[in-house]
């Protein structure tokens, strides 16, 4: 099902589109391809919204730098100083948050108007990025589809062709409070990672280069415990990069019962607890689970990798499960 959202100043329109399946319902905008809201059941049944999300368009035009369930690229997280090698040439990016790049740069795929194509419990997002677009190379064409499998969950499939060499890291944006958007601090959500290591930063949020050790440290989350507060890092997830998404995160919400999986195929995640949300949501409010390749990935060889060249197919999965108990 879709419907009429809004108007951007240019005349074009933004339609929301709605899946629905197993007592789950999302509502994903051509905008930015927000996932707007994720309704999901508790333990007793009673259905609410999880994730964190505005009511009109105008708001996200507004707002736009918490990211509200958007679709981030070309390429998510930061690229320190705004530039970064590849084949001997040296690309500079929109430094949107001086020196540095943060989610592709001023006007990254958050703030594009996507092709929408409904098929039976899916939707596919569609659009081309043109060669230096954000100071990227390369004419990467992008599909990502959002769908509702039989038991609710919300898979998330990325993929992207290049004329030329380039850099890309795709992800969804989502803040996740599983007692329902609105109800207060998620800092109480009991988290699970499958990460043994963490990429520390300098005070830029720019990856130092090492991998530390999570032992002893309240970056270990390989036990469930209550989140908290002050997290925007990258964990490195143990199970490397995948062919097919595995299961490498678990949120519960003690209050309704409510369980989120996490499952990708990338290499690390992002765990952002929202302490920056600006008004009309508190910090802590909802807290972001980002799959994606490493930060500055293009500037440390020693990571893994994130260049796609003619020929390749850059393809990403991530899962996100929903139960309650």
């Amino acid at each position: 099902m879709s419907e009429h959202f809004g108007t951007l100043s240019d005349g074009t329109e933004v339609h929301r589109w709605t899946l629905e399946r197993a007592g789950v319902r999302v509502r994903v905008l051509s905008y930015g391809g927000i996932v707007q809201s994720l309704e999901v059941p508790d333990r007793d049944g009673h259905r609410a919204d999880v994730v964190l999300g505005f009511a009109g368009l105008d708001d996200y035009l507004t707002h736009p730098g918490p990211y509200l369930g958007a679709l981030i690229g070309r390429y998510a997280n930061r690229i320190a100083g705004g530039r970064f090698p590849l084949d001997d040439l040296t690309y500079a990016l929109e430094p949107n948050t001086p020196p540095n790049s943060l989610h592709g740069g001023e006007r990254g795929f958050d703030k594009r108007v996507w092709d929408v194509t409904p098929v039976e419990h899916r939707l596919r997002l569609e659009r081309v990025s043109p060669y230096g677009e954000e100071g990227f190379p390369g004419r990467l064409e992008v599909t990502v589809t959002y769908t509702l499998d039989a038991d609710g969950a919300l898979r998330i499939a990325y993929e992207a062709v290049t004329d030329a060499p380039t850099v890309v890291n795709l992800t969804n944006h989502s803040y996740f409070n599983l007692a329902g958007a609105g109800s207060g601090s998620a800092g109480g959500h009991e988290l699970r990672l499958a990460a043994s290591r963490f990429t520390p930063v300098d005070g830029d949020l720019i990856p130092t280069g090492a991998l530390d050790d999570v032992t002893e440290t309240r970056f270990d989350f390989r036990q469930a415990r209550k989140v908290g507060a002050g997290y925007d890092h990258n964990f490195v997830l143990d199970k490397g990069v995948t062919a097919t998404a595995q299961e490498v995160a678990e949120l519960y919400d003690p209050s309704s019962g409510r369980v989120l999986t996490v499952a990708t195929t990338e290499p690390g995640l992002q765990l952002y607890t929202g302490d920056h949300l600006p008004e009309p949501f508190a910090p802590g409010a909802g807290i972001a689970l980002e799959t994606q390749h490493f930060p500055d990935s293009p500037n440390r060889p020693e990571f893994p990798s994130t260049v796609l060249r003619p020929g390749e197919v850059f393809r990403s999965e991530t899962v996100y499960g929903f139960s309650a108990r």
